[in-house]
């Protein structure tokens, strides 16, 4: 494998799309999940319309993803930003933290199939610090889904990383022990 990363850029759209596919990587997801607002309906969003929020997004610059390759072939993706670029977190009761203002996160990751398990969410992640660190973030936090009773992650459900993914990267735990998604933080010089 040739693995490279990148920052996503307006001129990289067409490497989201040919990754994410006609179902938008999970479902319709198109990277959209955490970004609702309250009040909005899932089912109204999903597909298309999330599409068009990614593209838009990435275009003005609000949306901030990286891209991992093999080759020239894009097979995956974790998108990063401020905390409260992700309202959706500061909705969920067992990922509150006190501090979200001064907070960067990295929400969401999605691996191909044929990519799992190689190292691709671990170059995804080390790249999405290097750019938080560049633009100056302090704090950075994931939320990874906990193995299941055999220590095993399911790959459908874990899009937030998993805890040994963070761990590795010099994480630690902030909050929500033991919950399906644990909140953890990397503080950054």
């Amino acid at each position: 494998m040739n693995l490279t990363t990148r920052e996503v850029t307006p001129s990289l759209w067409a490497s989201v799309e040919r990754l994410f596919g006609s179902t938008g990587a999970c479902g319709g997801c198109w990277c959209q999940a955490w970004r609702l607002e309250k009040g909005e309906s899932w089912e109204r969003v999903k597909g298309t319309t999330a599409k068009l929020r990614l593209r838009r997004g990435i275009r003005s610059g609000s949306i901030h993803g990286i891209l991992a390759f093999d080759g020239s072939v894009p097979v995956g993706w974790c998108t990063f930003g401020p905390r409260n670029t992700f309202p959706r977190l500061n909705r969920a009761r067992t990922l509150a933290c006190d501090d979200a203002d001064r907070v960067w996160s990295v929400p969401c990751f999605f691996v191909t199939r044929t990519h799992r398990q190689m190292g691709v969410a671990r170059a995804l992640l080390t790249h999405a610090i290097t750019s938080m660190r560049k633009r100056g973030a302090e704090v950075v936090e994931g939320y990874p889904v906990k193995p299941n009773k055999n220590g095993e992650y399911i790959p459908a459900f874990s899009w937030t990383g998993t805890r040994s993914l963070f761990k590795k990267a010099g994480f630690s735990l902030a909050g929500n022990r033991g919950g399906s998604k644990e909140r953890v933080r990397l503080m950054l010089d």
